[in-house]
């Protein structure tokens, strides 16, 4: 689980509830579940015609890949490419296969496989470049999507609040009820700006964020099973990898 998202979830939910006990007010006087039901439900209509179905259906998961998400670490992930690379220059690449099954990395293992099949480097490197490609995107359609919400629910924030403010005038027989009313219908806005600036926006970016630290992964492992495949010296296949991490981090491998 990824403690920051649910931590900045949790803090920004927090500071919110907390200042409108501290300001007096009541906490059911903001619940209003037409208004979550126009921002909510508006935001992911907006999604549901901008992107295609396909793209949509995703959304639940790739919104539990912001809070469940699970960094690879680089250093060990160099060190097992390392230690590939010692078992191929003394065994061969074939003695790779013996050990496909300790490898978690299933890109690892779609490039190790490759290269004790006798794969052409060339054919090898698009191939994983391909999947690395086909990854890519459809972290960008995540991201877009969950920008296009954080984008349109504010919008459906502000047509609810219109709607409340049609509804409140067009019974102006009590005016005891208006200003009870007009907070109601300004509620919605509330709800637009922190589903867009609490969830959407904010996993937006986690999302991107993501998508980098994964595509730095999977160049590592291509950079590395190609040197791998063309027999390239271990030490030498871990100093080329190595630039790919920052120097504090380098600093710490090679100290441990």
């Amino acid at each position: 689980m990824d403690i920051a998202t649910v931590l900045g979830v949790v803090l920004a939910l927090g500071l919110i509830l907390g200042a409108i006990i501290i300001g007096g007010g009541s906490l059911m006087s903001f619940v209003d579940y037409p208004s979550l039901m126009v921002v909510i439900g508006g935001a992911l209509a907006a999604g549901l015609i901008s992107f295609p179905m396909k793209s949509f259906l995703n959304v639940i998961p790739v919104t539990l890949r912001v809070v469940f998400n699970k960094s690879e670490s680089l250093p060990k992930l160099i060190e097992e490419l390392v230690s590939l690379a010692e078992t191929a220059r003394r065994d061969g690449l074939l003695a790779l296969e013996g050990r496909l099954g300790d490898i978690e990395n299933t890109f690892v293992v779609l490039g190790i496989q490759m290269a004790v099949d006798g794969t052409r480097p060339e054919v090898m490197e698009d191939i994983m470049r391909t999947e690395l490609d086909a990854v890519a995107t459809r972290h960008r359609d995540g991201k877009a999507l969950h920008d296009c919400m954080g984008r349109f629910a504010p919008a459906f924030g502000m047509i609810g609040t219109l709607m409340g403010l049609v509804i409140m005038l067009g019974d102006m027989s009590d005016p005891s009820k208006i200003g009870a009313g007009m907070a109601v219908a300004l509620l919605t806005t509330m709800y637009g700006a922190i589903a867009s600036n609490v969830v959407f926006l904010p996993f937006a970016e986690k999302l991107g964020f993501i998508n980098k630290q994964e595509l730095l992964v999977m160049e590592i492992v291509v950079r590395g099973i190609m040197a791998i495949q063309s027999g390239e010296n271990p030490r030498v296949i871990e100093q080329k990898l190595n630039t790919f991490i920052p120097p504090k981090m380098r600093a710490a491998k090679e100290a441990a």
